[in-house]
């Protein structure tokens, strides 16, 4: 999900001020660290090759099912983020757009246009092109912060430094939108499995989360600087969009969910397709399909509230996969209370942090989405 919480560091900063980017270095510390608890669950039981085989082996089939809803429910989640997402930035290229019959104004129409251009993708069988689509699309959040830099450096653009120093009512949620940034647990089992040489797996992942948080940590700084209490959840609002540089990273920004979206649904569909083999059949596979991006439109349209919807996913979602989670599977996989005192009482902490930021952030992006509407 980095993809998209990289879009709204700067805003994160803004929420919690300036002593939450040392927060942000310690998400990353945190999570890469859980990532190797999962590592060496790997390595104990061979047999674990997906996410969900984690709670399959540590907690049975109710592990397996209980895994397997959160992963689900945050692929619904992110493929609405990307609805609201395409709908926001649309109307900011294009003010002016409507639809007349029925009458939607720039941004709701923009969602019904943007689900229209993405049907054709998600009816695919074979995802194959989109796959490599999506990969170029992680090259987006470079485009914004080079894009940023640009414009902090080049055009000209007038500073709005930040003041707030620590705000502790908006530290959970900038803790939120920093879990979504770390956030790769689910899809490590795939990657690690598939190494040939699996002792580089450490450097590998030491290398990739210091370099995700430096990239999350420069846009967070240099947005925040820009920009200071203005900023919006997602940067890309504050970019003025005539700019040459500021329309490239914006055009990326809006490129990305079309060639994902399809690639974060897609298990949701063979989910119920395995669940329910009538479904497999190819008219009530289309079905669910269409049905499957209809009702993320509706609740685009409902909750269109980027920011506060991309904290909630950070708060159950993320935080669940990166640091809750990990550390239950290590403890039951490995025997790991058995081990060092020490790494009982780090892990122990992980998993206090963790259930703050899940049941704080929760609460307090529930209740701004329910005072909004």
């Amino acid at each position: 999900m980095k993809g998209i919480g990289v879009l709204s560091t700067p805003y994160a900063l803004s929420e919690g001020g300036w002593v939450c980017l040392m927060l942000l270095f310690v998400m990353a510390s945190v999570s890469c660290y859980t990532m190797f608890l999962l590592k060496r669950c790997m390595d104990t039981n061979p047999r674990i090759h997906s996410y969900s085989d984690f709670g399959k082996f540590a907690f049975c089939r109710r592990g397996w099912m209980t895994t397997s809803v959160v992963l689900y429910l945050g692929c619904y989640l992110l493929a609405t983020e990307f609805m609201i997402l395409e709908g926001d930035n649309l109307a900011k290229l294009f003010p002016g757009f409507e639809i007349s019959k029925p009458m939607l104004e720039g941004r709701k129409a923009f969602v019904i246009v943007s689900a229209i251009a993405i049907f054709p993708t998600v009816w695919l069988r074979g995802l194959g092109p989109l796959a490599y689509i999506a990969v170029a699309g992680d090259l987006t959040p470079i485009l914004l912060l080079s894009a940023i830099l640009w414009l902090a450096f080049f055009d000209g653009i007038v500073f709005h430094q930040g003041r707030k120093f620590a705000n502790l009512k908006g530290m959970p949620t900038a803790a939120s939108i920093y879990a979504t940034c770390f956030s790769a647990h689910a899809t490590f089992p795939l990657v690690y499995s598939t190494m040939k040489d699996r002792k580089k797996s450490s450097s590998m992942l030491v290398i990739s989360f210091a370099t995700v948080a430096v990239i999350c940590g420069a846009m967070a700084l240099s947005g925040y600087l820009m920009f200071g209490d203005q900023v919006k959840a997602q940067i890309t609002l504050n970019l003025p969009p005539k700019n040459i540089s500021s329309a490239i990273a914006i055009y990326a920004s809006i490129a990305t969910p079309f060639a994902k979206y399809a690639l974060v649904v897609t298990p949701i569909v063979i989910a119920i397709e395995e669940a329910t083999p009538l479904c497999k059949h190819r008219p009530m596979s289309l079905l669910i399909r269409t049905l499957l991006v209809v009702s993320t439109v509706i609740v685009a349209l409902t909750f269109p509230f980027f920011g506060y919807l991309l904290a909630l996913i950070g708060s159950s979602i993320s935080c669940t996969v990166s640091l809750l989670l990990p550390c239950l599977f290590y403890l039951k996989i490995t025997n790991g209370l058995k081990g060092f005192r020490a790494e009982v009482v780090l892990i122990s902490g992980i998993l206090g942090m963790g259930l703050c930021i899940a049941v704080s952030g929760t609460y307090i992006s529930m209740k701004r989405i329910v005072q909004s509407l």
